[in-house]
């Protein structure tokens, strides 16, 4: 309670106590500001015209302590013009009480006051919740994206080297996921002396849940263990037989149907190559088509389709052949590459990718999977492809 004249604070003061109110009184607006800089006052009672430091002064004051709870500001004044009023709500004053004060309309004046605190505590409570909430899940989604980041390291450690050279050919790859991690992969092994398998799959859906079944379906094509490669039979004399294309795609579909508890599916493109004659013998399970290609003889795209794995029990996959000659380029992409989009709505497609193979067909290993992706990028106008981007390259050079 702040009023100059010692008669107005102890006739307020009366009714306040007497309402169970803590009181603490000041005769001018310097000396009520002490007492607000070292109290937590809830509600100030002061008078508009006082020296030194007018009631309004005082509000502009008081408004700008730095507090953690609102303070209810009534001026008590004998001013009645409007302007007045209106530059007092404007300074910060919350209510307007009539001198001299009647004890009804100060209590109903508090009683409003009151209201508008309590709801403010209310407020403050639930904001207090509400950060806490924040807070917890910050360092959740904090602790999910450090394991994120960490799956995302695994997942590229499965890949083969970016860029493997050897006497008859060389390898590259290229991995790009939408998020922390992706449902492609790439990969390859030897099967014999003069074959090696390169294959490209393509899980369903993007993010974790994706990404799991993917590094499940690695090891199913184990470049470090025949006994745990679907590619591999054992004959039971300590030795393998190769199966192939198709038959490795029928297995696969026959455990993603009787085995593995998802809904997911995925696409493969599987390719069997011999070093020595160029035959390559492919499966291709609803993955794009491969593309062969020379700077000489253009490109051509391979394959009939044929369905994704994991959807239908018991389907007939095919194994189709083709031959490879020296300088030929086999290149094993995802759907990502050839169904992205521009800002129209127009996607790459394969006749695309046939322009942008062109474009570049001096190019080779890492240096054309980067030329690649570099015009993607420029065709969507964003390095936010919308899908998981994997592709491996083959280049032939014929047995040495």
């Amino acid at each position: 309670m702040v009023d100059d004249s010692r008669l107005q604070r102890k006739l307020v003061s009366v009714h306040l106590k007497k309402w169970g109110f803590a009181i603490f009184e000041a005769d001018s607006g310097k000396e009520a500001m002490r007492i607000c800089e070292t109290e937590d006052i809830d509600m100030v009672l002061s008078d508009w015209v006082m020296p030194e430091m007018s009631g309004l002064e005082f509000c502009e004051a008081f408004r700008s302590l730095t507090r953690e709870r609102y303070g209810y500001f009534i001026l008590l004044t004998s001013k009645s013009d409007k302007e007045d009023i209106a530059k007092g709500l404007d300074i910060g004053a919350d209510d307007f009480l009539s001198k001299p004060v009647n004890a009804t309309e100060l209590r109903a004046r508090i009683k409003a006051g009151q209201r508008v605190l309590d709801m403010e505590a209310k407020l403050q409570i639930e904001n207090d919740r509400t950060n806490a909430a924040l807070e917890e899940l910050r360092l959740i989604n904090e602790e999910i994206n450090k394991d994120l980041a960490q799956a995302e390291k695994l997942q590229k450690s499965l890949l083969p080297p970016a860029h493997l050279v050897r006497d008859t050919h060389t390898l590259s790859n290229i991995f790009k996921s939408s998020g922390h991690v992706g449902g492609d992969i790439v990969g390859t092994f030897d099967l014999a002396k003069d074959r090696i398998a390169v294959y490209s799959l393509d899980v369903s859906g993007h993010g974790v849940s994706s990404a799991l079944l993917t590094v499940q379906l690695y090891g199913l094509l184990s470049p470090h263990s025949k006994d745990n490669n679907l590619a591999f039979r054992s004959d039971g004399a300590g030795g393998f037989t190769i199966l192939e294309p198709h038959e490795i795609a029928a297995e696969f579909n026959r455990r993603m149907l009787a085995e593995m508890d998802t809904d997911l599916y995925f696409t493969l493109g599987y390719a069997d190559i011999n070093l020595a004659t160029g035959i390559v013998k492919m499966v291709q399970a609803g993955h794009p088509f491969p593309v062969i290609f020379n700077k000489d003889r253009g490109v051509t795209l391979k394959g009939d389709g044929g369905p994704p794995i994991g959807l239908i029990p018991g389907i007939d996959f095919e194994t189709f052949s083709f031959t490879i000659k020296p300088d030929d380029k086999l290149l094993l992409h995802s759907d990502g590459l050839t169904e992205c989009q521009n800002l129209t709505g127009d996607l790459l497609d394969d006749e695309g990718l046939e322009r942008i193979l062109l474009r570049h067909a001096d190019s080779h290993g890492p240096e054309l999977l980067n030329d690649i992706v570099w015009e993607l990028t420029e065709f969507a106008e964003s390095d936010d492809y919308g899908d998981d981007l994997s592709a491996i390259l083959f280049e032939f050079s014929g047995n040495s």
